[in-house]
C-alpha cells in the first residue's frame, strides 16, 4: 500500500512539471501578438492552461500593463510538486 500511494504522488508531480512547462509555453507564446491562438496546437495549448491562468486572473492587479497572475499559479503548482515529491509513508 505505501509503494502504491509513493507511485502516485511521484506520478502526479510528474504530471504537474508537465503541466508547467505547458503553462511556461503558454505565457511565452503570449508575448508574440502574431500568433494565431485558434490554429493548432495553439489551440489546444489554450484549452489546456487556460482555465487554470482564470482562477488567478484578477488577483494581482496589473503592474505597468503585466499581467502578474501567472506567477501565482507557477507558485502554487510548485508548491504542490515538492509537497508531492517529498511524500515518504
Amino acid at each position: 500500500m505505501d509503494i502504491l500511494v509513493i507511485t502516485l504522488c511521484r506520478g502526479f508531480a510528474g504530471f504537474l512539471k508537465f503541466y508547467i512547462i505547458a503553462l511556461t509555453l503558454r505565457v511565452y507564446l503570449t508575448w508574440f501578438p502574431n500568433i494565431n491562438f485558434y490554429q493548432q496546437p495553439f489551440y489546444s495549448l489554450g484549452k489546456m492552461t487556460d482555465p487554470y491562468l482564470r482562477v488567478f486572473r484578477g488577483i494581482v492587479p496589473p503592474l505597468l500593463g503585466f499581467d502578474l497572475s501567472p506567477l501565482l499559479g507557477f507558485s502554487l503548482l510548485t508548491f504542490l510538486i515538492d509537497i508531492f515529491s517529498s511524500i515518504n509513508v
